[in-house]
Formats: structure tokens, C-alpha cells, sequence
């Protein structure tokens, strides 16, 4: 969205109210010198014993308070202040408050994934009564608190985290370490190395030796560095907070750990690390600007927006939003699609179907590749998936 607009705005009213500030201190402060000078006038007199007419020290200051006019002086700048800040407030409700249905599209859509990607987004937050709640209001089949039992079961371990116990969590790692392995995931070592630490810090010196043995000396042929840090904390226990490994004592270190696992626990399971729902809605609040923009050219032209096939427009999503390649046909220069998917010619360059379609007169003939000299049979060609 163009914050550009709504800065500049920002930036005009607490200018004018800077204004309108130093102006207001400036005439407080010529009514306070004023004021001074008269009090000290009538101290002086009274000091000294000496007859004066307060009547007109009086009136004195009553005209020049008056020659002075500060509501003049204030008026113009407060209404300079009032202008803009009566604008501003309009232009943040067109700005943050469109008319987004103009951007509705009458689709079908599954309400079943839907709901259940709603209730997901309940669950994975630890909202559990919310979510059977939406559930129940949705008449959605049993089968749907599978994944209510997911998410239970991960916050559990999560919840054992918080309380420093690491049990449910080792037993979890433990049970699935292979798949951990596939995944690239050293979380089994991080979780024992948690709890070596906390055996040196609560127990014993052997205690911590005796469980690095145990559980870490497996993990050596690949993760050696590690290990010999741990092993090395060993000279330093009941001191390692003043040691050179005092990092191992911050408690961040135990935030990362269970972030690693929610990934794990999330990917392992088949679901994602991100809430569906949330990352939907976020990428829908950046593509909702350039289509309201464009409905407001198409204004009366609704019917047509309904029937497109294709956004008309380019949507920028940031790359956080791009699970999927986009393959643009090098020849016919217009983005696949599930009818036009891209190709893999026997060569290994790729066109979409229909570009391939064209250049072998629907399959009667061979053709070169538009990249390389090989000749093609489209039979031969593959559909490629990213």
C-alpha cells in the first residue's frame, strides 16, 4: 500500500501543530514578562515606601495586554492546525477503509478446506475451545479434530518447554529422528544439549558427564565442535555463567530450540510452519490495493471483471508470499496455466504446451528447439511440474 500520500499528510499536521505550539509558548511567554514587570514595579514601590497609583499600572497593563491581542496572534496558526488535522482523519478512512467488495469475485469455492483452515489457525494458536467452538457452529465431521489432536500434542510439548522440563520433547525427537535426519534438522542434539546443560548446572559434575556420554557422544562424527564445547563446560561448572561459554546459559537459546521444533513438528506432520489463514490474509492486504485501483477504472464494467480468467493487472507479492514457480513461455511470452502447462522437450528446454502444439502442426511433424538445433517430437514431450 502507498504510505507516501498519508506520511506527507502526518508530516503537515505535526508541523502545524509544532507551529502552533512555539507560537502559543511565544505569546505566554511576552504575558509572563509583562506580568513581571508590573509586580516588580509595585514591590519596588512598596518597598521603598513610596506612593503609587496602582489604578494606572493597572490600566497600563490592560493596554498593552490588549495592543498585544494574543487570541489574534493564536487564532491564525490554531486554525492552520484545525484545517489540517480535519483532513487528515479523511484521508486515513480512504485510505484504510476502501469499499474492498469492489474486488469481489463471485467464485466457488471448498467451505470444507475453508473451515478447516479457519479451526487450523485456532488450534495452532492454542485456542482449542475457540476452535471446537467453530467446528460445532460449522456441523464440520469428527474427522476434523484429527488436527486438533495435532496441535495438542505440540503445545504440550511446548507448554513441558516453558516449565524447563525437556522429557516430551526428547521422547518426540527421538521417535522421529529419521525423519529429522531427512530434514536436514540437528534438533535432536540441540534438545540434549539443553539438557546437558542443565544437568551441569543443577547436579553434579559426573551427573553431566555421565549423560554426555550417554546421549551426546552419538552425535561426535558430525557435530564434533559442538560436542567438545559442551564436553570442555565440564572445568567450568558451578562457574559457567563467568566462563567463555556463558551464551549456553541465555534463555534464547531455549526460544530457538522450540521454534526449531514447532518447524519440525509442523513439517513432519504435513502442515505448514505458517498459519494458512494468516498468511492468506497477509497477502491478500498487499494484493487488495492495485485491484481496488483497478476496479475504479472499470467502474460499470463489473460483468467483464467477473468473467476474467486471469488478473489484468501485475500483483507484487513479496517473496515470503511465493510457494510457486511461474514459468512464462520464452516463445509465445504468456504465463502457463493448468489448460497451457509448460513442457519438457527431450533436449531439456521447456515451452508451454500450446507454443509446442503450434510449431509441430499439433503433433504431425518434429521441429527445433527455439534455444538449440534439436529436433523435436512433441510426442516425446513431458508436462513439467514445479
Amino acid at each position: 500500500m502507498e504510505l507516501t500520500t498519508i506520511k506527507d499528510a502526518f508530516d503537515r499536521v505535526t508541523k502545524k501543530q509544532k507551529l502552533s505550539c512555539s507560537k502559543t509558548q511565544e505569546v505566554i511567554d511576552q504575558i509572563d514578562q509583562e506580568l513581571e514587570q508590573v509586580l516588580q514595579k509595585l514591590q519596588s514601590a512598596s518597598d521603598l515606601g513610596s506612593q503609587l497609583d496602582y489604578r494606572s499600572v493597572l490600566a497600563e497593563l490592560k493596554t498593552k495586554l490588549k495592543d498585544m491581542a494574543p487570541l489574534s496572534q493564536l487564532e491564525s496558526t490554531q486554525k492552520e492546525v484545525n484545517i489540517a488535522a480535519s483532513k487528515y482523519p479523511k484521508l486515513l478512512e480512504k485510505s484504510f477503509n476502501p469499499d474492498i467488495s469492489k474486488a469481489y469475485r463471485n467464485i466457488k469455492f471448498d467451505s470444507h478446506t475453508v473451515n478447516e483452515v479457519i479451526a487450523s489457525h485456532f488450534y495452532r494458536q492454542g485456542l482449542f475451545e475457540i476452535g471446537d467452538s467453530f467446528m460445532k457452529e460449522t456441523q464440520e465431521p469428527e474427522s476434523a479434530c484429527a488436527m486438533k489432536l495435532l496441535f495438542q500434542e505440540m503445545f504440550q510439548i511446548l507448554e513441558a518447554m516453558r516449565k524447563q522440563n525437556l522429557e516430551p520433547a526428547l521422547n518426540w525427537a527421538a521417535t522421529n529422528s529419521d525423519k529429522l535426519k531427512e530434514n536436514g534438522s540437528d534438533l535432536l542434539l540441540k534438545l540434549h544439549s539443553l539438557q546437558f546443560v542443565e544437568i551441569l548446572q543443577k547436579q553434579s559434575r559426573d551427573e553431566a558427564l555421565k549423560y554426555a556420554r550417554t546421549h551426546l557422544s552419538s552425535f561426535a562424527s558430525d557435530h564434533m565442535p559442538e560436542i567438545q564445547k559442551l564436553v570442555i563446560c565440564i572445568l567450568w561448572t558451578g562457574r559457567l555463567d563467568r566462563s567463555p561459554y556463558a551464551q549456553l546459559l541465555s534463555p534464547t537459546n531455549w526460544d530457538k530450540v522450540a521454534e526449531e521444533l514447532t518447524r519440525q513438528f509442523c513439517n513432519i506432520q504435513g502442515q505448514s510452519y505458517e498459519s494458512p489463514l494468516s498468511v492468506t490474509i497477509a497477502a491478500g492486504t498487499q494484493g487488495l490495493p492495485p485491484l481496488l485501483k483497478f476496479m475504479n477504472v472499470m467502474l460499470g464494467k463489473k460483468q467483464e471483471w467477473q468473467s476474467m480468467k486471469q488478473l489484468p493487472v501485475p500483483v507484487e507479492l513479496d517473496k515470503e508470499f511465493q510457494f510457486h514457480s511461474i514459468f512464462v513461455c520464452p516463445v509465445s511470452k504468456e504465463q502457463s496455466t493448468d489448460e497451457n502447462p509448460p513442457m519438457l522437450m527431450s533436449c531439456g528446454h521447456v515451452l508451454c504446451k500450446q507454443s509446442i502444439m503450434k510449431m509441430s502442426k499439433n503433433s504431425t511433424r518434429s521441429f527445433k528447439c527455439p534455444y538449440c538445433p534439436s529436433d523435436i517430437d512433441s510426442t516425446n514431450c513431458r508436462q513439467l511440474y514445479f
